[in-house]
């Protein structure tokens, strides 16, 4: 999949190293303290305890993952540097999610949802989200996904900070997905349909 300048590609075991590139990068703090596992798993385990033998067990679990089909999220690339990742799967793969007073299912739909966005510190405010999500919607279409969701953060309610990783609802709208609930003032529940002339 391509978007301006930046290519999105499925994380596989061959792409392991660029995905540590990205989490490595200076700004990307709080994906190495879950390597994208905290939202995969529910209650407190060893995956969400806080602490060194957790990030490494957290890290270990995503690299299987990587391994496996559908794949845990897609890698964004700018020529060959690895510049942002996005977290997508079936909504059932996000266990902590079916518990969720904001992010719980709003129905019985079978949906593919995006949680989270890493971009590294010296890549932002250059569009990558915009084409990680882009590149998204592209890749859960050519998989067969109808419905795509998401859980922003509105802006105009919320710290920049907390957007920085779920995204943000107007750059959601932006890429055409409509909201179908809202159970906390700043959290919306965004979809959008993929199915051919679909309606959101």
């Amino acid at each position: 999949m391509t978007t301006p300048n930046i290519n999105v590609r499925p994380l596989t075991p061959a792409r392991w190293a660029d995905l540590e590139a990205v989490f490595n990068a200076r700004g990307c703090s709080v994906a190495r303290g879950c390597w994208c596992m905290y939202y995969r798993v529910s209650g407190k385990g060893g995956l969400t305890r806080p602490g060194e033998t957790q990030r490494g067990r957290s890290k270990d679990a995503l690299k299987r993952l990587a391994a496996k089909d559908p794949p845990p999220g897609l890698i964004g690339y700018r020529g060959k540097t690895p510049v942002g990742w996005i977290s997508l799967g079936p909504r059932q793969d996000y266990a902590k999610l079916a518990m969720s007073p904001v992010m719980k299912p709003v129905d019985d739909e079978p949906v593919w949802s995006v949680v989270c966005f890493v971009v590294p510190s010296e890549h932002r405010r250059q569009g990558v989200a915009r084409a990680l999500l882009a590149g998204a919607a592209e890749y859960a279409r050519k998989r067969g996904v109808r419905l795509l969701e998401a859980y922003p953060v509105d802006k105009a309610a919320a710290p920049d900070s907390e957007s920085s990783w779920f995204g943000s609802k107007a750059m959601f709208d932006e890429a055409g997905f409509g909201e179908v609930a809202r159970r906390k003032p700043a959290r919306p529940v965004v979809r959008l349909d993929l199915s051919p002339n679909g309606q959101r």
